[in-house]
């Protein structure tokens, strides 16, 4: 009897993790105005193009989810994986049937006079590479992709070249802003996300989802997902390197949340690994200006051993990494890997002396402590605590490092770590 109890115990602890680890929602509404707009402090929508003003939110994705379709014969992407990878515009709406004018006054607004509900309204798949890996020829001793798949290949990341290019045109920043999702996202909810971030980034650059094939649910649903961010890291380096190589794309910055940030972190490490390899500066090469890791869902020890010793943040910009010891979600994490901490729970205290000796001299690593509403079981602050929200764009949008005398007052905590608290950038009350 103790072991049956001890075996449901454990299965109802797994199914508490599968739900609260979950990204998706039935009914989602617009994220929370950040208080660097809702005080003030900086201006949103200021000389949008006037196709971009609209209560509608075009999002470009990639994916290596496998198409299917819907109940009425609509394109849906599922957690299925598909061996080749489709890219196309994914339309989302905010409110029904308002005005840009009010979309603007609730996004500038702490208090909201209306609800504005977000829902994904539309799915078009603009083109597809082939499938990976490529049919393989000898040649000269070595082994080369056949010249069919490389052209077919070519042609179809040359359109989506033209895609963004042709986005580009309508913003004065001329960079993509790219997110990788985390565990258990659906192709909705990941939309829904990046959608609202990119709103209340101004709408400024041009906003690409690259969602995998997570969401599959059920009792073993975080295994699952775990593998298919494994199958998906080929496919994330393929877009990283078409980006590096579309000559309109001045810089790249990179937001990544939960699991998502292993699948980014290891797909970062192999390309900076084949670039240096071949005798190319990565940060020249792929021009990252900023990379963002929220909530990060990765080994404590595994981090330190791979990502500090392979100097990654000396092939970026900027490093930012969010954290909050109190996250839930990866306390459930933590307890699914027996015990291992997770470095979206790191505090200033909490890392190996070598780690800040790195961070100290790289000086481009900066950790960003949450104290406060961490939204879903502490998990998804980035977009739901307007607080995080803030910090994000005064650093993504904004490039202010940390510090009061840069124009983003987090607190010092010393070793690269600062603080945030709810009532960030609000006035005293």
């Amino acid at each position: 009897m103790k072991t049956d109890l001890t075996t449901t115990t454990r299965s109802l602890v797994v199914l508490l993790a599968l739900a609260v680890l979950a990204g998706c929602s039935t009914t989602r509404t617009l994220m929370p105005t950040p208080h660097l707009y809702s005080e003030g402090h900086e201006v949103l929508f200021e000389d949008l193009a006037p196709e971009l003003q609209s209560s509608k939110v075009p999002v470009f994705y990639v994916t290596d989810r496998a198409p299917e379709t819907d109940e009425a014969g609509q394109l849906k992407y599922g957690f299925q994986r598909s061996a080749s990878i489709g890219y196309g515009e994914a339309t989302v709406e905010i409110g029904e049937g308002v005005t840009w004018q009010e979309v603007v006054a609730a996004s500038r607004s702490r208090k909201r006079e209306q609800r504005l509900g977000i829902e994904l309204r539309q799915v078009r798949e603009l083109g597809r590479t082939p499938s990976t890996p490529y049919p393989i020829v000898p040649r000269g001793g070595f082994f080369d992709y056949t010249p069919t798949s490389l052209e077919q290949g070519r042609v179809a990341l040359e359109k989506f070249r033209q895609q963004i290019d042709a986005r580009l045109a309508l913003t004065p920043r001329k960079e993509v802003l790219l997110f990788v999702h985390g565990y258990n996202n659906s192709f909705r909810d990941a939309a829904l996300t990046w959608a609202g971030m990119w709103h209340f980034f101004g709408r400024e650059g041009v906003p690409v989802l690259y969602t995998w094939p997570a969401g599959h649910g059920g009792l073993l649903g975080y295994a699952v997902d775990r593998e298919s961010g494994e199958f998906t890291i080929h496919h994330l380096k393929m877009l990283l390197k078409a980006l590096s190589e579309f000559p309109e794309v001045e810089g790249l910055r990179i937001f990544a949340h939960s699991r998502g940030t292993d699948v980014l972190v290891t797909a970062l490490r192999e390309l900076f690994a084949e670039s240096r390899a071949a005798g190319v500066d990565p940060r020249e090469r792929f021009r990252i200006r900023h990379l963002m890791l929220a909530a990060p869902d990765l080994d404590l020890g595994v981090m330190e051993q791979r990502v500090m010793t392979e100097p990654i943040g000396i092939a970026v910009g900027a490093i930012t990494i969010y954290v909050s010891p109190t996250d839930k979600a990866l306390g459930i994490s933590r307890w699914l890997f027996g015990g291992l901490r997770r470095l979206g729970t790191a505090e200033a205290t909490s890392l190996d002396r070598s780690t800040y000796a790195r961070l100290k001299t790289v000086g481009n690593v900066n950790f960003v402590e949450l104290k406060g509403d961490g939204g879903s079981f502490g998990h998804s602050y980035f977009h739901e605590n307007p607080a995080v929200s803030s910090d994000v764009l005064l650093a993504i949008r904004f490039d202010r490092k940390p510090g009061a005398e840069h124009g983003r007052p987090l607190e010092p905590q010393g070793n690269h770590f600062w603080l945030i608290r709810d009532g960030y950038l609000l006035p005293p009350p």
